[in-house]
Formats: structure tokens, sequence, C-alpha cells
């Protein structure tokens, strides 16, 4: 194996899933790191980097849910989380938080292999340059900490999978952007899942922006189109 192939890191407690989605993915030729406890995985995330982290919800030393959401304001990996927990209410949470998927076991490996393909098959969009921030109506999005700023500056986080949807609208501005477009983007896969993670995600930056959900000034909802980022944007 090679520094280049993508790096996935996958967390689970279960040995027989950690060896299956290792064979798997190493067959596929990705590189990966096992790990069986959430302690063992945060110590590793200040040595390495990963790609992508698989993460079961239900750990025996931490809520899985509360470190997807500390993954997602703190990492630039794409999050994926692989749970027996099948309540739409637990993938919405799950999307909510930050992740990027939701796959809910049991499942096949190839699954886990195209859901991971997919979501590297597009480049992510690029950080901004350190200390780059956009401006846009009385806002500010410091791409390089992961926050927004209001007019009076207060300051509100937003994840990076928030932020990868943010950055397309900014790239963007005044212009429709399609459910197709986004998926071409931002590496989802054409699926129920990919449209709600979406939703969740523009629900949740409309109320950090502020925004009225039934007539929001921001991100206009074309319905049957797509969205619009209705706001000049400025790069400083």
């Amino acid at each position: 194996m090679t520094a280049s192939q993508p790096h996935v890191a996958i967390l689970d407690d279960e040995p027989e899933i950690r060896r299956m989605l290792c064979d798997a993915l190493e067959e596929a030729g990705f590189r990966t790191t096992c790990y069986g406890r959430a302690t063992e995985f945060e110590a590793a995330l200040k040595r390495n980097s990963f790609d992508v982290c698989l993460v079961d919800l239900g750990l025996p030393d931490r809520d899985g849910l509360a470190l997807v959401h500390r993954l997602a304001l703190e990492q630039g990996a794409a999050i994926i989380i692989i749970s027996g927990r099948a309540q739409v209410q637990d993938r919405v949470t799950g999307l909510e938080l930050g992740a990027d998927d939701y796959i809910i076991k049991p499942f096949d490996p190839t699954e886990v292999v195209a859901r991971i393909r997919a979501r590297l098959r597009k480049p992510r969009p690029e950080a901004a340059p350190p200390g780059q921030v956009a401006h846009f109506a009385g806002w500010q999005a410091a791409f390089d900490r992961y926050m927004l700023i209001d007019a009076e500056g207060r300051e509100t986080p937003f994840s990076h999978a928030e932020g990868e949807v943010l950055r397309l609208f900014l790239d963007a501005p005044n212009r429709l952007i399609t459910r197709a477009q986004m998926q071409e983007n931002l590496g989802g896969v054409a699926s129920e899942s990919f449209d709600r993670a979406m939703d969740v995600r523009i629900s949740r930056l409309r109320t950090k922006l502020g925004e009225d959900p039934k007539n929001p000034r921001l991100i206009k909802t074309i319905y049957g189109a797509g969205y619009i980022f209705l706001s000049d944007v400025r790069w400083a």
C-alpha cells in the first residue's frame, strides 16, 4: 500500500465488523486503520489524518453521536455512520450533527465501498486560504475556523458538512444550483439518503443564518429545480 491511497478509519467495537470492512476496503485499494474504542481513535487523530471515518454509534466508552459532531466541526474527513439504529430519527440526528452518510447494519461491505468511492470521486471544495473570509448580507464565513460571524461579531460554528454546502452557494451566488449539481460537486450517491442529508444541512444553515423557515431570504428553494443563494459575495 502507498501513502497516496485514500486512508479510511474504521471505529467499531465489533471485531468481526472491523475485519470484514478492513478486508473489503483493502481489497478495493484503500488503506485502513481500525479502532475498537473511541479513546483510541481520538488519540490517533492527533497523529494521523484520514480521508474517511466510518463511525459506529454504539461505542462502549463514548457517545457515537457526540463524536460524530466533534469530527464534523474539527476534521476535514468525510464521516459515514455505520449503525444498527435504523429509526428515522437516528438517521436524521446523525446527518444533522454533520455526518455525510448513514449506513444501517447489517450491510454488504461492497455497499460501503461504493459509498466511500462516491464520496471521494469528486474533489471537495478547496478550503479558503488562511485568513480569507466570505462577506455576504451582513455575515462573514471564516472557513479556516468553520465559523459564521454576524454583524455584531457573534460567532456560530458550522460543521464541515454544512461548510461544503455553504461554500457551494458562496462560489455561485445568484445562480441556480440543482440537486444534480450538488451531487456532482459533493460526491454523493443519488438517493433519498443524499437528498435528506442536503435538506438537513440547508435547514441547519438557514437556522444559523437567522432565516425565516417559511420565507428564507438568502437560501431560496426553487421547487422542482434546486436552490439559489440570493446575495452578492465578497472574499477578503
